[in-house]
């Protein structure tokens, strides 16, 4: 057992301890489970489709840009969304600088 104040390897969402008994349920669960070795490995055509990052969302942070008023005007008459549509020709910039 571990002492008061030692790190336990299950760490709820907001960081409150749990109890031994949860504790307990999560160890039979992790012993229920093994490791992958009893995992079939899937085969070549599985791996056809995949995409690699399909479900990463970049974090985004708010910043002051000072951008040319013509440029503004451009990028506002192509609709809502011209902040995302900055970010859009930004990274394809920096994908294209980065050799992706």
């Amino acid at each position: 057992m571990k002492g008061a104040g030692m790190k336990h390897k299950y760490v709820t969402h907001d960081g409150s301890p749990l109890t031994p008994a949860q504790i307990a349920r999560l160890d039979a669960v992790e012993s229920r489970i093994g490791d992958s070795v009893d995992a079939p490995e899937l085969p070549e055509a599985a791996w056809a489709n995949a995409v690699i990052g399909k479900h990463y969302k970049p974090r985004k942070e708010a910043i002051s840009l000072r951008v040319d008023m013509d440029v503004l005007d451009w990028l506002r008459n192509k609709g809502p969304g011209y902040q995302t549509e900055i970010n859009r020709i930004l990274r394809a910039q920096m994908l294209a600088e980065i050799g992706r």
